[in-house]
């Protein structure tokens, strides 16, 4: 057993105001399966990248650990996979690594093929299997099951719980309640550290902030109250010391008295300011690592026909290759369906084809006539400029998309950025409020959970529920999908 400490760490951006952590410590035991969790932005990533030491900080990070980052760089994507894989590892026995693509479910053939030829998912696993090959004392895991469907989260998962000494970045609720034992969560305004699984660390942080809103409402009301009777008696103690001058039928008062009533109201009065301070400086310390889920809002259009799109019996090929073949489905109106299946099954291909796109195909595809498609597709690569420039490419109403984006938790700070600055889950957010600020009769959503954070996946669940738009769209996030498909089509 080691302990990895940090201490006193502070860390941030040449390009940014504010500082990314602050005077942070914490410790964690190399043995531990650590999940890594924390809304988008708040510095996943950048953490565990100090932790490789990429980036000059101020404190303490113990430096006497070998690390080791996923995933790895890969600079020429046409070589041999085994060729990529001597490039990463120096020294490698061949059977320790098909032992290890063996539990991962994933042929050693691969290891022959070009890795561009790959899919993404068996990209992933074939670098997965090398991590725990090299030497290293803690292994840091970003975001690994972006691109894996559900069999191979499931696979996944299962090898990652039999491992040890490493870091976890995810997202997947299912996921990391299946292969980590502690959580170090990234809050607003700390680092908390717990020991148990994502679903234990939820819970608890549900309760606090419960607990949180109730006692900040109750103080609330008592501040209110408080200074009501505080004005109260400043106004009677102020009207008993005017009455010492003042004579009734001719007798004077009882100054006296009067004086003394009056302190004793004075009294009371700095007593309930006292309360009333004490009360304030309680609330002040409330709500800090609250964290609101805004509700967001959609605007799905009525289609004039019950059906949108009909596919019947698709056949869609890449040159010699068949990609998927015998797929047929109807999209109806109100209809969520899931386009479900393994990497590689031709999932993003059917989306294609709805959008119109070149795609080798036989069949018949009927789509409806002035149907308005909004459409979330994966990739990020060419994303730059500024918001605005964003909002005017794609027609988008600038005052809706920054809201959707403010709701998402975009700080004032992000909305001056290039968005090539941003993180993955940054950009994933501006894709995602371009597709919801258009009217639309058909929303298509690939992967659209993909590096977003839990509350971020939790305010588009609630949205899909509450506005009940036509979707089809293709998760992997099985919480997610079963919460939300009113329909699943397997490919």
């Amino acid at each position: 057993m080691g302990l990895l400490e940090v201490k006193n760490l502070s860390f941030g951006y040449d390009n940014q105001i504010e500082y990314v952590f602050e005077n942070i410590s914490f410790q964690i035991d190399t043995n531990w399966k650590l999940g890594l969790i924390g809304r988008n932005g708040r510095g996943k990533t950048t953490l565990l990248k100090l932790f490789m030491g990429k980036y000059k900080y101020q404190g303490f990070i113990t430096s006497n650990y070998i690390f080791d980052y996923f995933p790895y760089e890969i600079t020429n994507d046409k070589k041999k996979t085994i060729d990529i894989i001597d490039d990463i590892v120096n020294e490698l026995e061949l059977w320790q690594l098909e032992r290890e693509l063996s539990l991962l479910e994933v042929k050693t053939t691969v290891l022959y093929q070009d890795f561009n030829t790959l899919s993404k998912g068996e990209q992933t696993k074939v670098l997965l299997a090398i991590l725990f090959l090299k030497p290293h004392d803690f292994i840091l895991i970003d975001e690994p099951t972006n691109h894996l469907d559900y069999h191979g989260r499931e696979i996944l998962s299962n090898y990652l719980r039999k491992k040890k000494s490493f870091i976890l970045v995810s997202h997947d609720r299912n996921f990391l309640d299946n292969c980590i034992d502690h959580v170090l969560a990234i809050n607003r305004n700390n680092i908390e550290l717990i020991k148990g699984d994502f679903s234990l660390w939820y819970e608890l942080k549900n309760n606090q902030d419960q607990l949180e809103l109730q006692k900040n409402n109750q103080l609330r009301k008592d501040i209110n109250r408080l200074k009501y009777a505080a004005k109260q008696n400043e106004e009677w103690s102020n009207k008993v010391e005017a009455s010492k001058n003042v004579k009734i039928s001719g007798l004077k008062p009882d100054k006296g008295y009067v004086g003394h009533k009056a302190a004793k109201m004075m009294k009371r009065s700095k007593n309930i300011e006292r309360r009333q301070t004490k009360a304030i400086e309680e609330k002040k310390k409330l709500l800090k690592n609250v964290e609101v889920i805004e509700k967001l809002k959609l605007s799905p259009l009525k289609y004039s026909k019950k059906c949108l799109c009909h596919l019947e019996n698709i056949k869609i090929t890449y040159g010699d290759k068949t990609v998927l073949e015998g797929v047929s489905f109807d999209i109806n109106e109100g209809d969520r369906i899931n386009i479900s299946g393994k990497n590689g099954s031709g999932k993003t291909s059917i989306i294609k084809l709805i959008m119109s796109e070149d795609i080798n195909y036989e069949g018949k595809i009927y789509l409806g006539t002035n149907m308005k498609i909004a459409y979330l597709h994966q990739d990020d690569s060419a994303l730059s400029g500024s918001l605005d420039d964003y909002a005017h490419d794609y027609n988008l109403d600038i005052s809706l998309f920054k809201a959707i984006l403010r709701k998402l938790g975009f700080s004032r700070e992000l909305f001056l950025q290039d968005i090539a600055t941003y993180s993955k889950g940054q950009k994933k957010k501006v894709m995602l409020a371009g597709c919801l600020s258009q009217e639309a009769h058909l929303y298509i959503l690939d992967e659209p959970l993909n590096y977003l954070d839990i509350f971020s996946r939790i305010q588009i669940q609630d949205l899909l529920l509450e506005f009940q738009p036509t979707v089809l769209f293709v998760e992997h996030d099985r919480y997610f999908c079963d919460q939300i498909k009113t329909k699943i089509v397997e490919i």
